[in-house]
């Protein structure tokens, strides 16, 4: 049997050689040039139809969270996080076989369903998921103050979707991983549900006006997501407008506030113009005693 050392280099190894040839080899299933591509559309969107418009199209932390597009979704995996989740995984499922004889944690096979149902699916209930665990960022203190990343930007831009710390990855793959898998979804989900949450986030956070009528009530959308980075929050709230591509949720469970037009409001939190702006500094920060 493979011991964990072993399943730590298998996985660190392949993830160098993966990252290395998705650099190399440009194709239409390669995640790298899409982000570079999605992310360009949604920037030069930004240039011709500014909402903001005295906003710099360079704004305030642009190469910074430049940066973190990268360093979340594909160096940090380098760094070991996708070796270390693959022997983690490992452990959880010797853990349910030796303790509960579960050897298979399917219990809703989609496999056999039409593609497009699985993603839907796939779509939905992820959303869900990350709905529920966005809120449990703003309301437990510990993770709020590794969501303060986040929340550090004060102007908005396609970028500012991804700029997070990397404790972020941890909590949410780690929640979604069990129910993901239990309907037969891997963590590796299919690559179009990613793109289109990607384009979602990207827009959310751009710097432009996306007038969405009726379908407002279903996808989250830049005039909404505003409101979730507001400074000046409803009192005793702990955060609005936790969608991350669906707004559905938020309507639904009655945490939707778009009290106005949004366009200028101040962002962040009430220490914001102290927090730091260097991307070690905002690393180690939620670990730094107060």
């Amino acid at each position: 049997m493979e011991t964990y050392w072993q399943t730590f280099k298998t996985s660190f190894t392949g993830y160098a050689g993966y990252l290395w040839q998705t650099v190399l080899n440009p194709h239409w299933g390669n995640y790298f040039y899409w982000l570079i591509a999605l992310s360009a559309l949604v920037y030069l969107l930004e240039l011709l139809f500014p909402w903001r418009k005295n906003q710099k199209a360079i704004r305030e932390d642009f190469w910074l969270d430049t940066f973190y597009m990268f360093f979340n979704f594909f160096l940090f995996g380098l760094i070991g996080y996708a070796a270390l989740s693959d022997v983690v995984v490992k452990a959880f499922n010797q853990f349910l076989a030796s303790t509960f004889g579960i050897r298979n944690l399917v219990a809703i096979n989609v496999g056999s369903l039409p593609y497009w149902v699985q993603l839907l699916i796939l779509f939905l209930v992820r959303d869900f998921i990350q709905w529920n665990v966005h809120r449990l960022l703003h309301r437990v203190p510990w993770l709020w103050e590794v969501h303060k990343v986040h929340h550090s930007v004060r102007e908005m831009g396609y970028a500012a979707h991804l700029r997070y710390h990397f404790m972020e990855t941890v909590v949410y793959r780690s929640i979604e991983y069990l129910p993901l898998a239990m309907i037969g979804f891997g963590i590796q989900d299919f690559i179009l549900v990613h793109l289109f949450t990607i384009l979602i986030g990207h827009l959310n956070h751009a710097n432009i006006y996306l007038p969405l009528g009726p379908l407002k009530y279903i996808f989250n959308n830049p005039q909404m997501h505003i409101w979730h980075h507001a400074k000046d929050i409803p009192k005793g709230s702990y955060g609005v407008n936790y969608g991350i591509s669906l707004s559905l949720w938020d309507y639904l469970f009655r945490t939707d506030w778009m009290p106005g037009n949004g366009r200028d409001i101040k962002l962040g939190f009430d220490e914001v113009d102290e927090y730091p702006h260097g991307f070690f500094a905002q690393m180690l920060k939620p670990f730094r005693r107060k």
